[in-house]
């Protein structure tokens, strides 16, 4: 492959402390080290992203950089015998647009160790549709499949439930036939997406962000899926009926969690931490298989936006003030 080779990407620079976006010509060349090389169809925007764009140096070390930590598209060079050349294939997680250029480009070089075959009843776009956001909701779904969660136990809650992973995540619950019990962080519409989705019901933030301080609270669920953390997980996990399950994945609220071992000796509830970064391959491919098959139940238009790189912008600020709404996918 040509390494002179020319493609447009978008480019985060620092410039004394300011972090300034462009959309740049760049060269294969200038590709880090890999084993695959991937031309990009198709990408999607995720929190870990727009903080990227924002200079969080937890994410995103040093500038310039491309984020992007989605891709989906074909390979164009490879010298791993896992893939040829004109194979589909995903590329989520590990450190692809975090220190690692990433898919708001549209050329990538990566290990062979991060790609997954694309599984042949999805398509590039239906793939950046769930990216990082879908694969998590479908892992956190995966496990609290295996630790016995059922429907029978009760309803499940889900936070963020009109952001990316939550959305997901509620329509994969109501196809298994779970009740889903709808958390936000505010209450000016959405009812009729979150009815499409298969919610049940809403609860208010008062409810998902118990101020009480009380170290047990009324049961009022049997399990959810968090992305906020903070105060709302310890309320999830307080409100949770015995025997129940709670899984984390994400902290747009906060990375502490207070509480006491009382829901966990009292009530015997599970907390289960969900890393979609490090996920190991053999689980990873298997939760992209069942989106592929029996959860690709995602078919909610209206909560799909396609952007252009220069259109990004606008998706990225929505995100960072936390007003974004359902998924946008990135058309290279």
């Amino acid at each position: 492959m040509d390494s002179k080779r020319e493609f447009k990407a978008l480019r985060i620079y620092e410039q004394e402390g300011k972090f300034i976006r462009r959309i740049e010509k760049r060269k294969i060349e200038d590709l880090p080290e890999g084993e695959v090389i991937v031309n990009v169809k198709y990408s999607s925007l995720n929190f870990k992203d727009a903080l990227s764009v924002a200079g969080n140096k937890g994410v995103t070390r040093k500038y310039p950089h491309t984020p992007g930590i989605d891709a989906s598209g074909i390979v164009e060079h490879s010298t791993s015998e896992k893939f040829k050349i004109g194979d589909e294939v995903i590329v989520t997680s590990y450190d692809l647009g975090m220190n690692t250029d990433g898919g708001f480009g549209e050329y990538i070089r990566v290990p062979a160790d991060w790609v997954v075959r694309k599984p042949q009843n999805l398509s590039l776009k239906q793939a950046m549709i769930y990216g990082t956001a879908g694969f998590t909701a479908g892992l956190s779904v995966e496990r609290l499949l295996s630790a016995g969660q059922t429907p029978e136990m009760g309803p499940v809650v889900v936070t963020g439930a009109l952001g990316g992973v939550g959305s997901i995540a509620i329509a994969i619950l109501s196809s298994l036939g779970f009740e889903v019990i709808a958390a936000t962080s505010e209450n000016d519409g959405g009812e009729k997406e979150l009815h499409e989705l298969g919610a049940a019901s809403r609860i208010s933030r008062e409810i998902s962000d118990d101020q009480s301080g009380r170290p047990l609270l009324k049961p009022l669920w049997a399990g959810a899926i968090d992305v906020v953390g903070g105060n709302v997980l310890s309320t999830l996990i307080k409100a949770c009926q015995p025997m129940g399950n709670v899984t984390c994945c994400g902290n747009i609220g906060s990375g502490d969690l207070d509480g006491t071992v009382y829901p966990y000796i009292l009530r015997g509830i599970s907390l289960i931490g969900i890393d979609s970064q490090n996920c190991p391959m053999e689980l990873r491919q298997k939760v992209w298989d069942k989106l592929a098959s029996e959860w690709n139940v995602y078919n909610n238009k209206e909560q799909v936006i396609e952007s252009s790189l220069e259109e990004l912008a606008t998706y990225i600020d929505l995100m960072l003030t936390k007003k974004s709404r359902g998924r946008v996918i990135v058309k290279l």
